[in-house]
């Protein structure tokens, strides 16, 4: 895999900090993608973005990103549905990473989801892997939650903005109110 390219889904900088040095050392040149539609609200998907750009700067990376912000369309996808709402974002941020890496001749794609422990790491992996073959640009899998501690204490160093929930709305509940915030009754 040495000299290929890899197209880099990547949820924040924090996240990117210890992929990005592990693939550059596998030989990879790294570009990243910063898909947008899941963060809420877009106060904290800007603070996220900015502070990746920064990050790659200092790294001497690109990263592409979205144009838009369509957090409706996200919303609609998991409403009612929240239980599994991870399912739909992995997937959506996934085939936008394999398409994109197909429409640039990328040698492979990843992504940085790989490196949370708070992450469904198989299904990451399988759904991965199935877009990639269905695209013809292969996944790239790397289990990179073995820097997950070396990640936050370089970010930390580095004073890089560090959010505190996945990126949706109902995460960033979860995170301030408790996991159990989110019942969904028939009452609403």
């Amino acid at each position: 895999m040495a000299d290929s390219q890899i197209l880099v889904h990547m949820c924040c900088a924090p996240c990117s900090i210890y992929p990005v040095k592990v693939l550059r050392a596998e030989g990879l040149s790294v570009m990243g993608f910063f898909y947008r539609h899941n963060i809420h609200p877009y106060t904290e998907c800007m603070k996220r973005e900015q502070a990746l750009d920064r990050y790659a700067e200092t790294e001497d990376f690109k990263v592409l990103r979205q144009k838009d912000y369509d957090l409706k369309t996200f919303l609609q996808h998991v409403v009612y549905r929240e239980a599994d709402r991870c399912r739909y974002c992995y997937h959506d941020r996934l085939k936008s990473t394999a398409l994109l890496a197909r429409r640039g001749h990328f040698d492979c794609f990843t992504s940085t989801l790989l490196y949370s422990r708070h992450q469904n790491h198989e299904l990451i992996r399988e759904m991965g892997e199935s877009l990639g073959k269905s695209v013809g640009v292969p996944f790239y899998y790397r289990d990179f939650r073995e820097g997950w501690k070396e990640g936050i204490e370089t970010s930390k160093r580095l004073r890089i903005y560090r959010q505190q929930y996945c990126g949706c709305i109902y995460s960033e509940v979860e995170r301030y109110l408790g996991k159990g915030a989110l019942r969904i009754t028939p009452e609403g």
